[in-house]
């Protein structure tokens, strides 16, 4: 019957549990970072407890950030995430700015990750070189089409992407450990390698190789755009997020014991694509294809998590602002206008950004966006003690101010080593504005 009305009315359906919020959040964080990013920690690190130091305190800003958003998010059990918590704390004008900022963030990540499937389909086969544009677009039109047929294909094709990548992973970790040392003198560094041999430990390489931890950990507040859609909020987002997120954490810790279990911490510090050398030690001439296959399934289902998120957040700023028709959602519960929309600009942001510069500006406005959300706890607590919270974080006020800590010496960091970046993004936040005002215009031309 709930579902019934649901349809009637136009309005997302309550259809997903915990088994699509875990799979949302390791389908929306784990990509190609985790086959690239240990090569560049080492380089920077040199030694393998501090290299596994670096990815367990990554992996615990991630767990401070998720206990911080999974309060808000059973408090505040609405489809938009950061946009919903910034509105209800600082107004609608600051969180529309949240609400751009996430969007663009998420459709910058769509450009560049169908980007790089593009690069990787033409690894595989150099003859689709001169379409290479052309298959950029291709996994964003696929999963489209998929969210356009509803949301039970949107959740079973999620959890059906998330768990082949999850056991591809594990199936690498199983074949590198089964392998063992490759007994061979060090490779020669991959292009575009660190260097060459052990790092010295220095403090601003500790520093830049935390943050290369924390960015491959993007993605660990996915299950909180889809609340209105899940049938017990307060009860599964927990689980989902919590059990995503420590997933997520394993998954990366045995991918880089499996990376130093078959290269030299030199042969890994000297590598940009370690994947790729420890899969070349151990399959000789079929490595590469391995790794690049590998990489392709691990970006598609991040592809399908992303847009899906996205799709959520234009949905809710349409609804709150008065944009009925973007508002729509069809009876199989797609927000079909708001998932066009986010197709489209990310489409457009593929063919007009370079692949540095979307990287840039996600890196930049994602760090942004989690301040915002502990900002919002902060003021919550304050602002509305008796507000429902199935879920309290442990550990308040220090858990989110540690976060909260982590992420603006994140964004300082951000904005002094990539300063054109940071402009950029900066930029693209000051479009809100005019964006704001048009919106409010026609809400209350609408009224």
């Amino acid at each position: 019957m709930h579902e019934a009305a649901d349809v009637d009315r136009g309005r997302l359906l309550r259809l997903l549990g915990v088994g699509f919020g875990i799979a949302v959040t390791v389908g929306g964080t784990v990509g190609t970072g985790i086959l690239r990013t240990p090569g560049m920690v080492a380089g920077h690190l040199g030694d393998p407890w501090l290299i596994a130091a670096a990815w367990l305190l990554g992996g615990g800003y991630a767990l401070l950030g998720t206990l911080s958003v999974v309060e808000l998010g059973t408090a505040l059990p609405a489809a938009g995430g950061f946009y919903v918590y910034a509105r209800r704390a600082f107004g609608g004008g600051l969180g529309f700015v949240v609400a751009w900022g996430d969007w663009l963030m998420q459709c910058a990540s769509l450009a560049y990750v169908t980007v790089s499937v593009a690069d990787f389909a033409v690894t595989l086969a150099p003859t689709l070189a001169p379409a290479a544009k052309l298959l950029a677009m291709a996994p964003l039109a696929l999963f489209a089409l998929i969210q356009w047929l509803g949301l039970r294909e949107s959740s079973w094709t999620q959890q059906a992407t998330s768990l082949v990548k999850g056991l591809a992973l594990l199936a690498f970790v199983a074949v590198c450990f089964a392998h063992g040392p490759a007994g061979q003198a060090p490779a020669a560094p991959t292009a575009g390698a660190p260097g060459t041999g052990l790092a010295v430990f220095t403090l601003v390489g500790a520093v830049i190789a935390l943050q290369s931890v924390i960015v491959t950990y993007d993605g660990w507040y996915m299950a909180i755009y889809f609340t209105e859609e899940d049938r017990d909020p307060g009860r599964n987002l927990p689980r989902s997020a919590l059990g995503g997120v420590l997933a997520t954490i394993i998954i990366y810790l045995l991918v880089n014991l499996s990376l130093l279990r078959v290269l030299s911490v030199p042969e890994l510090a000297a590598s940009s694509l370690p994947a790729a050398d420890a899969a070349q030690a151990i399959f000789r001439g079929a490595g590469g294809s391995i790794v690049t296959a590998l990489a392709l399934v691990s970006l598609l289902g991040l592809v399908n998590a992303v847009l899906m998120s996205a799709t959520r957040v234009a949905y809710a700023v349409a609804r709150d602002g008065g944009f009925g028709p973007l508002a729509r959602v069809s009876p199989s519960g797609t927000p079909v206008p708001a998932l066009l929309l986010t197709t489209g600009a990310s489409m457009l942001l593929a063919l007009s950004f370079t692949f540095e510069q979307m990287i840039a500006i996600s890196a930049a406005l994602v760090v942004f966006v989690y301040v915002s959300g502990f900002l919002s706890l902060f003021v919550l607590r304050r602002r509305e003690p008796d507000l429902p919270r199935p879920f309290r974080v442990p550990g308040y006020p220090w858990t989110p101010l540690v976060a909260l800590v982590g992420s603006l010496a994140f964004l300082a960091g951000n904005v002094l080593s990539d300063p054109r970046g940071s402009a950029w993004a900066a930029g693209l936040l000051a479009l809100s504005y005019p964006a704001f005002r048009l919106m409010t215009a026609r809400g209350r031309a609408a009224g």
